[in-house]
């Protein structure tokens, strides 16, 4: 099944037939995810979900589970393994009833006081797990919250009680997100939301639990399982960028060719409502930095006259970084808005109400996921884009929410650049500054985000997040620096993170990175070379570049050869791997300058 329907299918897919498919799955290639689950409850089913719903975002997950209630001593203990270096993920799962069975099950017996203290033990308790996981590992830690209790204590009262159980249960998950909020790369698993999604008589299965500790139906945890792999996406550089969108029956109810501008359906009420739901899902995702483009075979007149005189227009033209509205194929479309985006296929979502449409882009672009959008459904268009999860961040940024006006200011760049006789000449009207810097606590999280993030334009391809970059930062052995571009169009911010380790009196470039958005724009060669500086000024006599090889970096194989430095031999190496040595007693290449002005900060 290709990426592009798996999430259209999969609900109707039972626990057994999830199992068959894993069983007969093809996981070569794929990228490997290590997950350890603590918890008090048994969860072990959820593990074909984690693994069916992973590899068809092409990660393959290898998940190993703590004893029963053992979280402590696995977490602060020195004897289990089960918490490591190598691990991209801890999920902790605990119930409250589990864990404190007088808020669960005996609150109406609770003094204030009492309560307070079961609250108190439990944010010391989480406190103390957290720090026992951080001291072995830097992965992401989903912590479960606690589940809002479907039949409170004090019945219909404890609604309208500020101490009652419903407020307490709501202070405690406060309290823990708080602590989250203060412990990088911690993260708030939240239950409650997936209970909403289900409904509590399904989520729940009483019999199990007084059996075997087992709390949640199959249906449960499949909701729960999606909701983890949204955490895991991002972290592996799986999260979408782009919302490709259709017109007719889409943004708008009718064909505006046939219809007119009077006729299509779109407004406050039914049945235009729907669609002005789902245009403001949109603008939503464009806030966050999602970037949205149009692909439609429509005359563009009729489209655009609807962008701009239709009252009840949410979506704007400012808002559409580009569009293709001609009467040519999709598939070719899609291309264009990738090429012209400088994005790869793989980051698109391309979303129509078409059959033929849908399915000739699923065969001729398995890449580019999917969205088929039922016409007898157009109330549930705003639900079925959000379910998906594919544009998911562990954070957003204010560089994020800028972005869908970044790549519009692109598309005026990419003109300039057709009107200009030369590269050279085209670079120099840019009038372009660039600022390099140590990585700070204002930077860390874009830093993050980009190298989970960027593939085209990366050397190694190394997937850190932001406990890892904040380890390499206060690291005497380490340094991490980040480029930032400005030109007369505006402001592009953090574009650019480079690694660099040091191993006696070599320098090691562990991570080089640009934005797909600046390739072309000749600063890859100002920002190596003020590494290198930074190097020499460290004390290192000679610098390694590393290349890993990924079907997307193919354009920097020899990117470091192309400023002086040497190919070494790679032994046994059958993936295309290379390694390259600079001296940095040489001359460090000085790049072509078409820049306003450079200003860096390394010293």
């Amino acid at each position: 099944m290709a990426e592009s329907s798996w999430l259209d299918q999969n609900g109707k897919m039972t626990y057994a037939e999830i199992q068959e498919k894993l069983e007969r799955a093809d996981l070569t290639g794929l990228i490997p995810v290590n997950i350890s689950i603590l918890r008090n409850i048994m969860v072990e089913p959820i593990v074909p979900y984690l693994r069916y719903f992973a590899m068809k975002s092409g990660l393959n997950c290898h998940i190993k589970f703590g004893e029963y209630d053992n979280i402590f001593q696995e977490s602060l203990g020195v004897s289990s393994d089960l918490i490591n270096k190598e691990l991209d993920s801890v999920l902790v799962f605990l119930k409250l009833e589990t864990l404190s069975w007088n808020l669960a099950r005996n609150f109406t017996g609770l003094s204030k006081e009492l309560i307070n203290n079961e609250i108190e033990i439990i944010k010391k308790n989480t406190k103390k797990v957290l720090a026992g996981i951080r001291q072995k590992t830097n992965a992401i830690v989903l912590w479960s919250t606690f589940e809002i209790p479907i039949y409170p204590s004090l019945g219909i009262w404890d609604s309208q009680a500020k101490d009652g159980q419903l407020a307490t249960v709501r202070e405690l998950n406060e309290i823990l997100c708080e602590i989250f909020r203060n412990t990088p790369g911690v993260y708030a698993l939240d239950i409650n939301l997936c209970i909403a999604r289900v409904g509590g008589k399904n989520f729940y299965d009483h019999r199990f639990w007084h059996i075997g500790r087992a709390p949640y139906t199959r249906e449960a945890l499949s909701e729960v399982g999606r909701e983890i792999i949204k955490y895991i996406r991002p972290l592996k550089g799986k999260n979408k960028k782009c919302l490709v969108l259709d017109c007719d029956n889409t943004l708008w109810g009718g064909i505006i060719g046939e219809d007119g501008i009077a006729g299509i359906k779109l407004g406050r009420t039914h049945p235009g409502s729907a669609f002005y739901e789902f245009q403001q899902e949109i603008v939503n995702y464009y806030n966050r930095g999602i970037i949205i483009a149009l692909c439609s075979k429509n005359n563009e007149d009729d489209v655009w006259e609807v962008f701009n005189d239709h009252p009840d227009m949410v979506l704007k033209r400012k808002h559409i970084a580009v569009a293709r509205i001609n009467w040519g194929d999709k598939v070719t479309n899609l291309k264009q808005i990738a090429h012209e985006l400088n994005i790869g296929l793989d980051s698109i979502v391309f979303v129509d109400d078409s059959d033929f449409e849908i399915n000739l882009v699923r065969e001729k672009l398995p890449e580019v996921h999917t969205i088929h959008l039922q016409k007898n459904e157009t109330v549930k268009y705003r639900e079925k884009l959000a379910a998906f999860g594919l544009f998911d961040t562990l954070e957003i940024s204010t560089e994020d929410k800028k972005r869908g006006e970044m790549y519009k200011v692109e598309v005026t760049r990419e003109k300039l650049k057709e009107d200009t006789a030369d590269l050279k000449s085209y670079l120099s009207t840019l009038e372009t500054e660039v600022e390099i810097s140590f990585a700070d606590e204002f930077s860390i999280p874009r830093i993050a985000q980009q190298i989970q993030k960027t593939n085209q334009f990366n050397l190694t391809t190394r997937r850190y997040n932001r406990v890892d970059i904040e380890k390499f930062v206060g690291d005497k052995v380490s340094d991490v620096i980040c480029l930032r571009l400005l030109d007369r169009f505006g402001d592009y911010g953090i574009v650019g993170t480079c690694i660099l380790k040091y191993i006696e009196s070599q320098a090691v470039f562990d991570i080089f990175l640009l934005s797909c958005r600046i390739i072309g724009h000749g600063v890859e060669g100002v920002f190596l070379a003020e590494a290198l500086k930074l190097a020499k000024i460290r004390g290192c006599k000679t610098a390694v570049g590393e290349y890993y090889a990924t079907k997307k970096n193919s354009q920097v194989e020899y990117f470091y050869k192309q400023y002086n430095f040497k190919e070494l031999v790679v032994e046994n190496n059958s993936k295309g791997n290379r390694k390259f040595l600079f001296k940095l007693n040489d001359k460090i290449p000085e790049p072509k300058n078409y820049f306003k002005s450079i200003v860096s900060v390394l010293k």
